[in-house]
C-alpha cells in the first residue's frame, strides 16, 4: 500500500507537488492512498457494498487516509477485491497497477510481438507494467539496478539491462514503446531509441523531464515524424481499468510482487525504506 507519491506528499518535493498537497504542510493529516479490507459500515445511499464485503480501493481523490486502521470514502473509491488475492496483495494494486496500465495504453494499444522497454521497472509501477506487457504479447526489456534483475527475470522479463553498466539509449536497439518510470536520460536520446513509429511515455522521474516531454512531444507533433512522445495523464482507479486488471488477476496473468510487509506502527521505517530506492515490487502495511 506504499507508493512513491506518499513520499512526495509528505516531503513536498518536488515543490510543484505542493500546489495539490499543501504549500507549507500536508493538507491531509493521514497520508496513504491504497487500501484493502472488509466493509465495516455503509451509508444509507450505498448500493454496491454490504457489511462484510471484501474490497480494495484508491483514496487519492477522497482525502487520503490509508495509513490507519479504518478508512472512510465514497463507494466509488472501492471495488470488490479479486478473490485470487490476499488483502496484502490487493492493497498493492490500486495506484501502481492502474498507472502502469494507463502508461502502456497511452497513445495506442500494444500489439503482440512489439518490443517494449521499461526503464526503472523494479519498483511500484514497473513490476505490474512488465506483467501486463507480457500478457499483451510484447517482448519486454527491463532496465534497473543489479540487485533487482533476478527478480525481474523471475517475473517474466525477456531481457534485462543494468543501468550502471549499460545505457539503453546508446546500444543501438530500437523499441516500439518505451515506458519511462525513472526518466533520467536526455529526451533526445530516448527518441533515438524508438522505432520509426515508436511511442515514448513518461510515468515518473525528474519534474523537468515531464515538462520537457510535453514540449518535445508538441514539437514532434508539428513535424512529419511518426514517433510520439508524451506523459501519462493518470486517472485514479477508473472503473474500466479496475475491471480489466481484475480479469488479469483472476486469470493468473497479474500477481503483486511484495518485497516486505510492515505493521502500522512501523510506517516511518517503511517510508525510509521506500526513500532508499531499494524496494523490489511493493511494500505493504498490515494491521
Amino acid at each position: 500500500m506504499l507508493n512513491a507519491a506518499d513520499l512526495e506528499y509528505l516531503s513536498g518535493v518536488p515543490y510543484i507537488t505542493r500546489i495539490a498537497s499543501g504549500l507549507l504542510k500536508p493538507k491531509h493529516q493521514v497520508p496513504g492512498l491504497d487500501v484493502a479490507g472488509h466493509v465495516e459500515a455503509v451509508g444509507t445511499s450505498v448500493t454496491r457494498f454490504r457489511l462484510g464485503d471484501e474490497v480494495f480501493g484508491d483514496l487519492t481523490e477522497h482525502g487520503f487516509g490509508a495509513f490507519a486502521e479504518y478508512a472512510c470514502a465514497p463507494e466509488k473509491a472501492f471495488a470488490p477485491k479479486p478473490a485470487a488475492l490476499t488483502f496484502e496483495q490487493a492493497a498493492a494494486v490500486p495506484q501502481a497497477a492502474v498507472l502502469g496500465l494507463q502508461g502502456l495504453r497511452s497513445r495506442g494499444e500494444i500489439r503482440s510481438g512489439q518490443k517494449v522497454l521499461i526503464n526503472g521497472v523494479g519498483g511500484n509501477v514497473g513490476v505490474f507494467a512488465l506483467q501486463m506487457a507480457k500478457s499483451f504479447g510484447a517482448e519486454v526489456t527491463c532496465v534497473d539496478s543489479a540487485r533487482k534483475l533476478e527478480m525481474l527475470r523471475s517475473v517474466g522479463a525477456d531481457h534485462v539491462i543494468e543501468y550502471a553498466q549499460e545505457d539503453f539509449t546508446k546500444i543501438g536497439r530500437r523499441y516500439d514503446r518505451i515506458l519511462d518510470i525513472a526518466a533520467y536520460h536526455p529526451l533526445s536520446d530516448c527518441r533515438r531509441a524508438l522505432s520509426p513509429e515508436g511511442v515514448y511515455v513518461i510515468v515518473g522521474g525528474a519534474i523537468g523531464q515531464f515538462f520537457g516531454t510535453l514540449l518535445l512531444g508538441a514539437l514532434i507533433g508539428m513535424t512529419r515524424s511518426t514517433k510520439q512522445m508524451g506523459m501519462v495523464m493518470w486517472k485514479p482507479f477508473r472503473e474500466e481499468d479496475v475491471a480489466f486488471l481484475t480479469e488479469l488477476i483472476e486469470a493468473g496473468n497479474l500477481v503483486p510482487f511484495i518485497d516486505r510487509t510492515y505493521t502500522l506502527s512501523e510506517v516511518p521505517e517503511t517510508l525510509r525504506y521506500q526513500k532508499e530506492g531499494l524496494v523490489r515490487g511493493k511494500v505493504v502495511v498490515t494491521m
